[in-house]
């Protein structure tokens, strides 16, 4: 708030001019005199607001991240600057008086190396940019209201001009730490992979600061020689100059893109029966309702141990992960689309949630199998349980036993492989007669079928036992694997 008295507009020719950070008060030109001096009811008082907006404050989040953060939790580009450098200094020769100065007053005398020439400060070193998992991070929104993040720069050679044995380095700028969901995947702008953040407390640099600025000696021309006999920081011209700027950062744009780390992945049509099997059997609680695509982000529990292994149950935990909903015509953008699929590139168990209660659960189980086909053709080769969820219901329980005969044949008795490193290109980019090479008939067949009843709590651990078995093969086979492989 700011006051400002003016008088009326008849005693005077004051004008308000109008800024984008506050109102300026123009002053008449000197020949001007007011008609009424002495007359002070003339004078009113006016108050202007003064708004002042901060160049680096954040934009307000937009309507669509706000409303729909699904398609936008998962996928973020950033922009990230290292600190610069910080600046040396341009130094007078006071060797002589300093060496005597320091004598008188006990104190020791200038730096040197080991050879005996002089050490000169240098600038600061400016700060580094690293990207680094944590736990308690989950998507990638935060980033989208502030894309841009910058290190702090060196500090600047604190000197007046003069070397003394006082002189200190700048100081170094503090690391930019950027925290990022677990899984996250770091690449440049052009696509190179530059990390992997699959554990937590995984980091990487991604930008380094700038170099300090060095020191130079301003001497005379007939002590330059002499000097430089001590040091070789000695400037000869104004070219020289140029050495005491610290170097810049670095600044690169980088490509965030969030993979669920998850043992298990829930597949299924929107109401199968996903979310509340992840609640029934872990202790999230994701969002259950009775409308389709109520899961819009992927949810994550935490699956208890093997009770049976004794001490060994601690170690046969599971983390699963519940994606949302495919529907037939995923990979044409139908629905939420199928860019979602992309968090099952970590799981070694799939898991297929059917409802045995529609009218065709057999045509429902391969939709979603040719849609995971046609993103990429080896999640068809994991290992994988079915669950046919619902048979609480009449329909359902009638022909539970023909459905599960019918699932069983779908596949051939070729045995599942353990997740391979899947390639960075899509496999809706590969040549159209790749994707015709295979039918469903051609993968392995499910390990088991299970028929469950979710809410009624029928047959939870008949489904555990099945799931936690299909673990355990899993981890024989890449302990086979990883002895089979030589060093």
């Amino acid at each position: 708030m700011a006051s400002l008295i003016s008088p009326s507009p008849s005693s005077c020719n004051i004008q308000l001019r109008e800024t984008r950070f506050f109102s300026t008060l123009l002053l008449p030109p000197r020949s001007v005199q007011f008609r009424q001096r002495r007359n002070c009811e003339n004078y009113k008082r006016k108050t202007v607001r003064c708004g002042a907006t901060s160049a680096n404050a954040s934009p307000p989040p937009s309507a669509s991240l706000t409303k729909e953060p699904h398609k936008y939790f998962d996928h973020v580009i950033i922009t990230v600057r290292a600190g610069d450098g910080g600046h040396g200094a341009v130094l007078n020769q006071g060797v002589k008086q300093e060496h005597d100065k320091a004598k008188k007053k006990g104190k020791g005398s200038l730096k040197r190396d080991f050879d005996g020439s002089l050490i000169l400060p240098v600038g600061g070193h400016g700060g580094d940019v690293v990207i680094y998992a944590d736990e308690a991070k989950d998507t990638l929104l935060e980033f989208h209201n502030k894309s841009r993040y910058h290190a702090k720069r060196g500090g600047n050679v604190d000197a007046m001009g003069v070397l003394t044995s006082t002189l200190r380095d700048g100081l170094a700028a503090p690391t930019l730490r950027i925290p990022v969901p677990v899984g996250t995947v770091v690449k440049s702008k052009r696509g190179k992979m530059l990390a992997d953040l699959a554990q937590p407390c995984d980091e990487v640099l991604v930008a380094r600061g700038g170099q300090g600025g060095i020191s130079l000696l301003e001497t005379p021309q007939h002590k330059r020689k002499k000097m430089m006999a001590l040091t070789t920081n000695v400037m000869r011209d104004d070219s020289d100059k140029i050495l005491v700027h610290g170097q810049p950062g670095e600044e690169v744009k980088l490509e965030l893109i969030l993979r669920v780390v998850a043992d298990v992945g829930l597949v299924g049509l929107p109401n199968a029966g996903k979310s509340t099997l992840l609640a029934a059997i872990t202790l999230a609680k994701p969002d259950i309702a009775d409308y389709p695509f109520t899961t819009l982000m992927p949810n994550l529990g935490r699956l208890g141990g093997d009770p049976s292994l004794g001490a060994g149950m601690y170690s046969s935990e599971a983390t699963l992960a519940d994606l949302p909903g495919l529907i037939e015509g995923a990979h044409l953008g139908k629905g939420l689309g199928r860019n979602f699929l992309r968090h099952l590139r970590r799981t070694r168990l799939l898991v297929h949630v059917v409802d045995a209660a529609t009218e065709n659960p057999i045509n429902d189980y391969r939709t979603v199998r040719e849609e995971l086909r046609m993103y990429n053709p080896e999640y068809l080769e994991r290992p994988y349980v079915v669950i046919l969820n619902k048979i609480d219901l009449p329909e359902a329980k009638d022909r539970l036993p023909s459905l599960t005969q019918e699932i069983m044949r779908i596949g051939n008795d070729g045995t599942a492989s353990e997740p391979k490193p899947s390639s960075e290109v899509p496999a809706q980019l590969s040549d159209e007669t790749d994707r015709k090479e295979k039918r469903l008939e051609d993968y392995p067949r499910p390990l088991s079928v299970v028929g469950v009843s979710v809410l009624k709590g029928i047959r939870i651990n008949e489904m555990l036992k099945e799931i936690r078995s299909a673990l355990r093969k899993c981890s024989d086979s890449t302990e086979a694997l990883a002895f089979s492989v030589p060093p």
